[in-house]
């Protein structure tokens, strides 16, 4: 017999849905076409949480869009940053001169995300703008500024929509509090939160 995907005893409330994913991804997207007016974005999506957020966010966007990828560390294999921000993977392409959105999956302390702003502005973008599906509620650090944000959440460990919790339950297509009955070892790979 096959268990059931996911366990309910490692899954908790569900904080948003579905359908309360695709409407606000649908918005989200109206209001970057609406505010670059034509130009063509580059979407800087930051592996491995922001996927499927960065997918349905470019569908959403009337007209040509690009994309590219960075990936950071700043949880390892726990489930609270450590603070320090690493590059393990560069985009592929320039950004010097475009219409640059960062797209990341969660904003947790802001570390990450004031990390890779100050890195990228230093590469001579036309616009720098950043978008997080996820803010963690009374988290972000000061001087972390958000152009398009999805949801504020409280700040619990979340699972689901490029969100993990050691590599598991990014498929989940809403999101929901982790919280498993046994402490298995596994964190947040990079995800659950996001510095």
């Amino acid at each position: 017999m096959i268990d059931p995907y996911p366990p309910a005893s490692d899954i908790g409330e569900i904080l948003v849905t579905t359908d309360e994913l695709r409407t606000r991804v649908d918005e989200l997207g109206t209001q970057i076409a609406a505010d670059l007016d034509g130009r063509t974005p580059l979407l800087v999506g930051v592996l491995k949480g922001s996927v499927i957020f960065i997918a349905d966010l470019m569908r959403a966007i009337a007209g040509p869009v690009e994309i590219d990828f960075m990936a950071v560390s700043s949880y390892g294999d726990a489930t609270e940053s450590s603070g320090v921000v690493r590059i393990v993977k560069d985009l592929d392409g320039g950004v010097a001169g475009r219409d640059v959105i960062l797209v990341e999956d969660i904003i947790d302390s802001g570390l990450t995300m004031a990390y890779l702003v100050d890195y990228l502005s230093g590469q001579g973008p036309a616009s720098l703008r950043t978008c997080s599906l996820l803010v963690r509620e009374g988290r972000t650090a000061p001087g972390v500024q958000l152009d398009y944000v999805g949801f504020e959440l409280p700040p619990a460990f979340v699972v689901g929509y490029g969100l993990d919790a050691g590599q598991r339950y990014r498929n989940l297509p809403y999101i929901a509090i982790y919280s498993p009955s046994e402490p298995s070892g596994e964190g947040g790979s990079d995800s659950g939160g996001s510095a």
